[in-house]
């Protein structure tokens, strides 16, 4: 499921921490000074913002494994809130770097778009078990924020391995969610939502990871395994629609058309067939294509992110590692025609060679937000020793880069 290919005591500490960052690139304040809606969402059209500012890309090492009585951050997700706070949640991997045990949903806090962020703060952490996958997403109109998140119990992993029980039982893999109506300060007691939205005889479950939408007509939607999840009625309600299989891990857009594109990563078997991220397109109201390779997103069966960057002119992002054998070549790419063709496109680590971002391990999973200030934020996981991957810690960094960083100050192929 989450293995890295790149060769438990909670805290009670809520004082804010600061953080520096690392700058690549040199920052233009022009695009800062530009304005949001009041909804916290930056105006489509970003023509003026883009060709004004100059390149940059700065980064932190924002959860660092080992530290916060964790052994390892994995499985991230970023979201913008109407106040245009960013939340960047993570699973806190208590006692090793593996996928099942002690698991919390843990974050942190930015209200200055990235440049400085609050000390540790937890959405759930109750019990034993493993607690992940979260998934975020704001509601615009309600400015409530959501994680839906799994659970299993800490007797049960997806394989039986190392002693555990193996998960094959419907509801041994559980669909919780928690929402904030206060910016972020404070999470609800998760409510299980199992009996609703996990289908019949489904036995291993994951949400997202990463994050869903809000689709212009106000649908929130999660994607999940087989399926998205989805309310119409800012979460009185939810439920689900099946969608062809093949994939695993999902990730959601928006398309200018009004239907939805899932940008997913292949099960074994589909992979096996094209080492490719796999796409398919429809509505929650009627139905989504068979999953197809894309020919161009090459990819190592790994978690990928996707965001809307703007509607007009029409730029979607994605990001992933462009490598069918390794998780360390990340790259994001740029699409001006609803993510048929990526024309435009940038590797994260450009100062690292291949062999040294392998070494260091910079890459794995992701999650991509963007932010006030009309940059992308991205959370990207590093293996912090990939000569002993089974027990390294594993570390989360926080990207920020602006438009002329990702097209390398190229003309962009827009009319």
């Amino acid at each position: 499921m989450k293995q890295t290919k790149c060769p438990e005591n909670k805290r009670t500490n809520r004082l804010p921490r600061l953080f520096t960052i690392i700058t690549v690139m040199a920052l233009s304040a022009t695009a800062c000074k530009k304005g949001v809606t009041e909804k916290g969402t930056a105006p489509n059209d970003d023509r003026v913002a883009a060709t004004e500012a100059t390149q940059t890309h700065t980064y932190i090492k924002l959860f660092d494994g080992g530290a916060d009585g964790y052994h390892s951050f994995r499985i991230p997700s970023i979201v913008r809130t109407n106040d245009n706070t960013l939340l960047a949640f993570v699973e806190g991997r208590m006692a090793a770097n593996k996928d099942y045990g002690n698991i919390n949903v843990e974050y942190k806090r930015s209200t200055d778009n990235g440049v400085t962020w609050s000390a540790m703060m937890e959405v759930v952490g109750a019990g034993q078990g493993t607690w992940g996958n979260p998934t975020s997403v704001v509601d615009r109109t309600t400015g409530r924020i959501w994680v839906f998140m799994s659970w299993n119990s800490a007797t049960k992993n997806q394989g039986g391995t190392d002693d555990y029980e193996k998960i094959n039982t419907w509801g041994d893999r559980k669909v919780y969610y928690s929402y904030s109506d206060d910016d972020g300060l404070n999470f609800t007691t998760p409510t299980d939502m199992t009996s609703t939205l996990l289908p019949p005889g489904y036995t291993w479950d994951a949400m997202g990871p990463g994050v869903g939408i809000q689709t212009t007509n106000g649908t929130l939607v999660i994607p999940a395994i087989g399926r998205n999840i989805y309310s119409t009625d800012h979460g009185a309600t939810w439920q689900y629609k099946p969608i062809p299989g093949g994939t695993s891990e999902g990730a959601i857009v928006e398309l200018n058309d009004g239907r939805l594109m899932r940008n997913d990563r292949a099960t074994s078997t589909s992979w096996a067939t094209a080492k490719r991220r796999w796409v398919s397109r429809g509505t929650i109201t009627g139905s989504f294509s068979a999953f197809a390779p894309d020919d161009t997103l090459l990819d190592p069966a790994c978690e990928g992110s996707i965001v809307r960057y703007t509607g007009s002119p029409d730029r979607i992002m994605v990001l992933n590692s462009a490598s069918t054998e390794t998780r360390c070549k990340m790259r994001v790419r740029i699409s001006y025609d609803g993510g048929v063709t990526w024309p435009l496109s940038r590797k994260i680590y450009d100062w690292l060679t291949d062999d040294e971002a392998y070494a260091q391990g910079k890459g794995g999973y992701s999650s991509m937000v963007k932010t006030a200030d009309y940059t992308i934020g991205a959370l990207i996981e590093v293996n912090e020793n990939t000569g002993d991957s089974q027990n390294s810690h594993r570390s989360i960094e926080f990207h920020k880069f602006n438009l002329p960083w990702m097209t390398s100050g190229a003309t962009e192929p827009i009319p």
